[in-house]
């Protein structure tokens, strides 16, 4: 087995348990190489610390696959790795059979995702040590899930950084293109085809709940009270509007929401769910639109919906000019920042969409905001958000701070797992 020694001032990533050697990391390779095969990772001593697979190709020179020096790398490996990984989420998951089953480097497995949607997995092999021993994967995968089918989708740009081609299709078994999951009690169709990343984004599960405090309790600033009138002989409490008529709206003390960037419409079904009056989904794509539209019909919610096919910052700002508000306003943009050259247009477009949905939430309303950009750090992230409030003239008051789903674990020692931001922030005007 060929070793890659490591400088000796190197920081010591390795050590708090990071996954990845970098290029500028390696002192010298002893033996030779074939890409993708295992390698040993020691100090400039020669001192053993880890194994994993290598591309000398990549920047990333070698992922981390063991830090034990007797354990083999071969079928039996990764189906430990695997059913490990799946008792994780039957112990942490609500629904395990729709979540995030594998998470790379998360499950000691760099370069492997793995989707769960009932009965037929998504896989994305993202690197080329793992593209070598995907039939291994492949079969573990079936033994510890049982599978009807598994899809690869293999159609990411990252994998031509490992010099590999990208793709898509069965891998096993036999792969509807759509599949109907259940995630907060909530159903969704999921297009494994044609939808973005493996199809459904799971990362914001415990995120898109958490908005459930904020549907109820507006209907005294929509001007309706709860008062007796008589009804066919009999005084009964009924929610009353200003001009004394009753509401028969059984929704009248939820939430107005608009929600921005609604891709499957998932925040939107969570806030119906929990009792919004109404709400505005709004997304760019028209096949988003369609897709959003779908699901909520399938839970019932479409008399409570409006869709807007729209560019969110222009729709934003618009709003904003004709002086239009809602209780709560939803941002869960797409990454902006997809580089760290791209940090300074990204704050930019953070700014502006933050700065314009907190003009539109009404006094005592709710701003709900996300980022999953890794590169906007969560202090630079939570600063663009206080600079767009000086200039909206608001006060905000942090009511959630989260991170990725439970399905979605992070190694302490590599920040680039710490990917997603979410908040939720009471909004106050400052006069």
């Amino acid at each position: 087995m060929a070793k890659v020694l490591l400088n000796q001032h190197r920081k010591k990533r390795l050590e708090t348990g990071h996954p990845w050697i970098y290029q500028s990391e390696v002192l010298e390779i002893q033996g030779d190489v074939v890409p993708g095969e295992i390698v040993e990772v020691t100090n400039h001593k020669g001192h053993f610390l880890a194994k994993g697979y290598i591309n000398p190709a990549s920047q990333m020179i070698v992922r981390i696959l063991s830090f034990d020096p007797n354990e083999a790398i071969d079928y039996d490996f990764f189906l430990r790795k695997i059913r490990q990984a799946a008792e994780f989420r039957t112990r942490f998951v609500d629904n395990p059979r729709a979540c995030r089953v594998i998470y790379g480097e998360a499950d000691f497995l760099p370069g492997l995702i793995v989707d769960r949607y009932n009965d037929v997995l998504v896989v994305q092999v993202l690197s080329l040590g793992m593209e070598q021993r995907i039939e291994w994967i492949r079969d573990a995968l079936v033994e510890v899930f049982a599978p009807e089918g598994i899809y690869l989708r293999n159609d990411v740009p990252v994998r031509k950084l490992e010099g590999l081609e990208q793709g898509k299709g069965v891998l096993y078994g036999e792969c509807p293109r759509e599949v109907l999951i259940e995630e907060n009690g909530l159903k969704y169709y999921v297009d494994i085809v044609e939808g973005q990343k493996t199809g459904f984004f799971y990362d914001q599960r415990e995120n898109r709940a958490s908005i459930a405090p904020l549907m109820k309790g507006w209907g005294e600033s929509h001007g309706i009270s709860l008062q007796s009138v008589e009804v066919d002989g009999e005084l009964k409490t009924v929610p009353v509007d200003k001009r004394g008529k009753a509401i028969k709206n059984p929704f009248w003390d939820g939430a107005e929401v608009l929600e921005c960037f609604t891709h499957t419409g998932s925040f939107t079904l969570n806030a119906c769910k929990h009792g919004a009056k109404k709400v505005t989904a709004l997304d760019i794509s028209e096949h988003a639109i369609e897709t959003a539209k779908r699901n909520i019909t399938l839970n019932g919610f479409l008399h409570r919906v409006d869709f807007v096919v729209a560019n969110a910052f222009d729709y934003l700002r618009e709003n904003v000019e004709a002086g239009r508000s809602w209780d709560v306003v939803i941002l869960d943009p797409p990454a902006f920042a997809k580089s760290r050259g791209a940090v300074k247009g990204a704050i930019r477009g953070y700014k502006d969409i933050n700065l314009n949905g907190l003009k539109l939430v009404r006094p005592g309303g709710f701003l709900v905001t996300a980022s999953c950009s890794y590169h906007m750090s969560p202090e630079l992230f939570l600063d663009t958000i206080q600079e767009a409030a000086i200039d909206a003239k608001k006060i905000l008051r942090l009511i959630e701070w989260r991170g990725a789903g439970k399905d979605h674990p992070q190694i302490s020692g590599a920040d680039e797992a710490h990917y997603l931001k979410f908040a939720i922030f009471e909004v106050r005007d400052r006069k």
